[in-house]
C-alpha cells in the first residue's frame, strides 16, 4: 500500500482508519525485522571472529542462529500478510473487516513476543562480553 492510501482523511470511517494505522504499523514491523536480520549477521560475525575463543561453549552463536531463523520466518510471514492486506478494499461488511483486524492483532502479539525474546538474548550477550573488551584511554 502506498503512502497516499495510508493518509487519514476526515471522511474516513473508524474501520478505514484502523486499517490504515495497522498497515503503517505492519510496515514498521517489517522494516524493524529487516534491521534485526542485518544486526544478527553482524553479531554472529563479531562472535565468530572475536569472541569464539573467549566465550567457548556457551551456545551464544547457536542461539543467535536460531533467532536468525525465527526472524526470517516471521519476516516472511509478515511480508506475505502485507500482500494479502491489499484485499481489504474488497471488504463489504464488518465481519470481513474484523477478520483482518483479528489477524493483525495475532501478528502484533507474535511480533512483540519475538522482539522481547530477541532483546533478552542480545542483553544476555552484551552482559557476557562486557568484561571481554578493554577500553583504550586516550591522554
Amino acid at each position: 500500500m502506498t503512502t497516499l492510501k495510508n493518509k487519514i482523511f476526515d471522511h474516513d470511517t473508524d474501520v478505514d482508519i484502523t486499517h490504515k494505522i495497522n498497515t503503517m504499523e505492519l510496515d514498521n514491523w517489517i522494516n524493524h525485522l529487516k534491521y534485526i536480520k542485518k544486526e544478527l549477521v553482524n553479531l554472529i560475525a563479531i562472535y565468530n571472529k572475536e569472541l569464539n575463543d573467549k566465550l567457548d561453549g556457551d551456545g551464544v552463536v547457536e542461539r543467535f542462529e536460531k533467532k536468525q531463523n525465527e526472524n526470517n520466518i516471521l519476516l516472511n510471514a509478515l511480508m506475505e500478510y502485507h500482500n494479502t492486506r491489499a484485499n481489504i478494499i474488497e471488504c463489504e461488511d464488518t465481519e470481513c473487516d474484523m477478520v483482518y483486524i483479528t489477524e493483525h492483532e495475532s501478528y502484533r502479539r507474535s511480533y512483540l513476543y519475538h522482539l522481547d525474546k530477541y532483546r533478552r538474548l542480545k542483553d544476555e550477550f552484551f552482559n557476557k562480553i562486557r568484561g571481554q573488551f578493554t577500553l583504550l584511554k586516550i591522554s
